[in-house]
């Protein structure tokens, strides 16, 4: 599914019209990306949580040259799934 098939079922589901649709998932998504900008978490009960997890610097390989580079430490974003939809995924 993409954003715009989302916003499509959306759309349907609360009977707006697709820009206002538009303009909230938006906002949600905006909203979740700037919580976990700022470091937080967002949990979602009965779906699951956004987190930002560090990831340590370690030893890579270039898959062209094959030369081995350094891969700095960064920070990326984590999904772990709720129960409910965990349980839902596996039915």
């Amino acid at each position: 599914m993409t954003k715009a098939d989302l916003i499509e079922k959306v759309a349907k589901k609360i009977n707006l019209s697709r820009k206002e649709t538009e303009v909230i998932v938006n906002n949600f998504f905006g909203c979740i990306t700037q919580a976990l900008s700022e470091g937080k978490k967002v949990e979602l009960r009965g779906f699951g949580s956004f987190r930002v997890k560090k990831r340590n610097s370690r030893k890579g390989r270039n898959p062209k040259s094959g030369e081995k580079v350094s891969v700095p430490e960064k920070n990326v974003p984590f999904f772990k799934a709720g129960k409910e939809l965990r349980q839902m995924v596996d039915t």
